[in-house]
Order: structure tokens, then sequence, then C-alpha cells
């Protein structure tokens, strides 16, 4: 089969791999119809992420028709023939963390769970196509997948939705939804998120439907941030204006109720000096972050607020504004998306008309175009917000 693999740093590659095959009795092998890039692709890509080898496949954003099931999946969880949205994280539905619906958390979908416990203390849950520290598991950005514990993962789509307006189950909307959820907002909060990638921009839309008062969308690239007034949300451009002092004057002096960092490590918000001094220190790979997003999220919530993160950290990072965190009673909340708590709930709100996920594709290519579509997504070029894979 066809499918886009790493080829090292800065570059990806279609090329022909093994189709896969039933390895277990609860796998199933799904033929994709529609697949995406992630933002959090791009950390692969940049080499942020270790682990990563020559010729893994990627992708972790996928759905499609499932064509052959192992003996262990009954036949009311999942049949031949099922139209399926296949989550990011692997997750075994027997463990405490998938008890608890900590799904991303899974103690036995890691086969590499030593790598990851050596990484972050203890070990994470499997996730397709993101590197050898995640399980090293084939992705998605491919004609045809493995999904292991295919009784757990993947969403039956029973209506007549199109790809688009579901794809986005797989990862990037529950992101989004997660990100505001952990906010437990008010009708009253002011939201502010940083990043109007897609996962940002769900995340407004999430706030907006569990009831904000106000959600404030900050960036610098003048698409996305009016893709986010077109959605109705207020913008604020951090080349522009000071942050801090603009979500001053937008709140009486106090700062936003809630703060969500959609951005993660790569980010390029902050004074320049700071920047420069992150950027250095991340190209020698002794601070594998750039936490300006964190930072100032941090420094600019309100006393007592929340502050989300759903920005993808893999490593350790540098002035973390822990006296601003503590002093100031601050609630950090964050995660891997737990994408099996959110999928139905969020089908639903598609259903009714809430949420239209479809608003930031802005580019449809074929699977041998994927190194295209990584190289416009990656610079930002022809507005690009996200990037859909036809296999």
């Amino acid at each position: 089969m066809r499918a886009n693999t790493w080829a090292g740093r800065n570059k990806v590659k279609v090329r022909d791999v093994p189709d896969p095959k039933i390895l277990n009795k609860r796998d199933a092998i799904v033929k994709i119809t529609s697949t995406a890039i992630c933002g959090s692709d791009l950390h692969l890509v940049d080499g942020y992420v270790p682990t990563m080898q020559d010729g893994d496949v990627m992708g972790h954003e996928f759905m499609g028709e499932v064509i052959e099931v192992g003996s262990g999946v009954p036949s009311d969880k999942l049949r031949v023939g099922d139209r399926v949205v296949v989550p990011f994280p692997i997750a075994c539905g027997n463990c405490g963390a998938c008890a608890a619906e900590l799904y991303s958390c899974c103690e036995n979908s890691n086969p590499n769970a030593g790598i990851a416990e050596k990484m972050f203390g203890h070990p994470v849950g499997g996730i397709f196509g993101y590197s050898h520290l995640t399980g090293g598991f084939a992705g998605g950005q491919a004609q045809y997948a493995r999904v292991p514990f295919a009784d757990v993962g993947p969403l039956r789509i029973e209506s007549d939705l199109t790809d688009e307006q579901v794809l986005f189950l797989s990862d990037i909307l529950p992101t989004g939804f997660m990100g505001a959820d952990l906010c437990d907002i008010q009708k009253t909060d002011v939201v502010a998120v940083w990043g109007a990638g897609p996962v940002g921009q769900f995340a407004m839309d999430s706030a907006r439907v569990l009831g904000a008062a106000k959600v404030v969308a900050i960036d610098k690239e003048p698409y996305r941030l009016q893709m986010a007034e077109r959605a109705g949300h207020t913008t604020i451009n951090f080349e522009d204006v000071d942050v801090r002092s603009r979500l001053l004057e937008l709140t009486g002096g106090r700062g936003p109720d809630k703060c969500i960092d959609a951005v993660g490590m790569e980010a390029s918000h902050g004074a320049a000096h700071v920047h420069a001094y992150d950027r250095v220190k991340q190209a020698v790979r002794s601070e594998t972050e750039r936490p300006h997003a964190l930072r100032q999220a941090i420094m600019s919530c309100r006393s007592g607020g929340i502050v989300s993160v759903i920005g993808v950290y893999g490593g350790f990072l540098d002035k973390f504004p822990a006296g601003a965190w503590m002093n100031r009673a601050l609630t950090l909340r964050t995660g891997q998306c737990h994408v099996q708590r959110y999928m139905k709930p969020l089908l639903q709100r598609i259903e009714r008309g809430e949420i239209d996920p479809t608003r930031v594709i802005t580019h449809t290519l074929p699977l041998e175009e994927a190194e295209r579509g990584f190289d416009i997504f990656k610079n930002k070029q022809d507005h690009c917000e996200k990037v859909v894979l036809k296999a």
C-alpha cells in the first residue's frame, strides 16, 4: 500500500509499505477514506519528538471502512463494512486509566512503555503514527491501517454525514473541546485562547457552546484571526499589541477567567529576546519547548483562574512562572485528549448543528501529495489552516 512516512528531520515521503495485518484477535483493519495533517505532526517533522525512525508511517487523524475484524471483536461493537472514525489514543478499555475515562493514559496499549516511563516518569498510552515513544504504531496517512483494541476505539458513523463533518472526531475537535471542558466555564467567563490553528478554533467554538460570555483568539496570522472573527470571536494579533495589556483592557483589569494554550512546544509568541533565547536552547536540545504561550497564559489569567493546556509539550521547558502559578492560586489542567470520552457527545453536537468542523478545512489533497500538504501547512502558505488527505 501507499503511505506517508517520516524520512528524516524536515522531510516526509510517500512510498510503498507493507499492508497491515491482523496481529491480535481484538484488531481490525480499516480501509482509509480520509485522513489529515495535524499541527502536532509538525513536531515530529521538526525533530522535537524523539525515537522517530525512517519509514515510520505518520498520521493519527483518520477514518474509513472496516474490511477485516479479529475474532475477539464482538459483532455488536464492530463489523466488516462499518464506517468508522478512529480516535488517536489507543486504549484497552480494561485498565484503571480506561475505567476512569483517561484513555490517553491507558496502561496496556503502549508496548514501549519503558521508554515513555524514562521520559515522563510513568508510561503513556499508545498513539497512532507518533513515534516509538508512544508505541511505534503505524499511522493513518495511508491506504489502510491496523487498529488495535478495535472493540474500544472506533466510532461507528451511521448517518449520512460527510467524512469532512466527522473526520476531526479522531483528534482535533475532542482536543479543542477538552481544552474548554477543563476550564469549568461559567456564563460570565472571558476565555482567552492562545493559537488560532485548528485546535484553537475548536477550543474557541467549544468555549462558546459551553456558555462563555466572550472568547478571545490570540495569534499573529491575519487569515487565522479572520477565521476566528467570522465565528464570532474577539481577536488579538500579538505582533500588533501587548497581549497581556490588551487582555486587561478587555476584562476591566482582572485578566481572563480561563486561558487555553492551544499552541504547545513551538510557540512563536513572546518578546523578541525571549523568543531568541528559547530558539537557541531548543536548537541545541538543552530545552525541548518554546513555552511563550504557556508563560503568557499564566501571567495573564486572573487570580484564582484556570489555565488549560492542550498544546503538545514533549519534555522540558525553562523559565516556568511557578511563582505566579502558586501565589495567585491558579489551577493548571492538561492532558493528551481522552478522545473516546468525547466522540459520541460531539457527534451529537455536529448532528444538531452546534459545531461545524468543516469550517477549518482549507485544503484537500490526494494522499500522494502529502509532502506538498506538509509544506504548505508548516509554512502557512496559501492561507492554509487544515489539510485533509484523501486516500
